[in-house]
């Protein structure tokens, strides 16, 4: 699908296509976008056809109204699911969280409000978290008497530490953006109005570079922290040589020597 202004409405979310950004703004705003199982296969739907489409660079994934970006998980939903369906609905949550941290592609978090839970750990497996002013994080899972399912006992310690994640998901506490900001688990905090045009331009900025570096930068990454240091530096070894046999490379240090600006061609 070709990513010229496109727009369709899934069920539970809206996904527009705008030049080399994809949009994903989940839809569910009177339950503060929570997570029921139609909204993940939904999830799955647009960032399979944003993996997929070559015109699509980057994305940014926000929630519908001022109050949340995902406020977690469906609790009427939850609440009648038996041991079997819960486990099997947690690895389906983190099959689409995994898809969206490897996409190969940026995917910025615009944090609109509330992400607690499921959508604190939707947050967390996006590339980088802008949040405005008013955003709030938390797992709250323990006073469900559950834990987090979606990836939050794996992301959230790699983010901020094992000290901190485990106040956070043994407490249930909610922390502010500027706490969030402290501890590491967002990149920048933004007024409101300003939040979606941040994501734009750091998006933007990213577009600026060799489309073929950012994607290994991304994949040796991701790659790497899932294994130990010394087969992390052969890994970013490796992507290294990938680079260096690119026309983009070839094209990156000729226009830095003719200080000129480049002009990539993914190739």
């Amino acid at each position: 699908m070709s990513s010229a202004g496109v727009a369709f409405t899934l069920e539970n979310l809206v996904y527009e296509k705008k030049g080399a950004i994809a949009y994903v703004t989940l839809n569910r705003p009177r339950v503060l976008n929570a997570l029921n199982q139609r909204t993940w296969e939904n999830l799955r739907t647009a960032f399979e056809d944003a993996r997929d489409d070559a015109q699509v660079r980057g994305v940014i994934l926000t929630g519908a109204g001022d109050k949340a970006f995902i406020a977690g998980a469906d609790i009427s939903e939850l609440a009648h699911v038996t041991a079997v369906e819960a486990q099997e609905s947690s690895s389906f949550g983190q099959a689409v969280l995994d898809l969206i941290e490897n996409l190969g592609k940026p995917v910025i978090a615009a944090v609109n409000g509330f992400a607690l839970g499921g959508g604190c750990e939707t947050a967390m497996a996006c590339t980088i978290r802008v949040a405005s002013e008013n955003a709030r994080f938390g797992q709250p899972e323990v006073k469900l008497g559950l834990i987090p399912g979606g990836g939050g006992t794996q992301r959230l310690p790699r983010l901020v530490g094992k000290g901190r994640a485990l106040q956070l998901i043994l407490s249930g506490e909610t922390i502010s953006a500027q706490e969030a900001y402290r501890i590491g688990l967002v990149n920048e905090v933004v007024p409101a109005a300003e939040l979606i045009t941040r994501a734009e331009a750091i998006l933007k900025q990213i577009f600026s570079n060799a489309p073929l570096a950012v994607k290994f930068s991304l994949e040796a990454v991701n790659k790497g922290l899932e294994t130990s240091q010394a087969e992390g530096l052969a890994l970013e070894a490796s992507f290294f040589g990938l680079c260096a046999g690119t026309e983009d490379k070839k094209e990156g240090t000729q226009a830095f020597l003719q200080k000129r600006a480049p002009q990539f061609q993914g190739r």
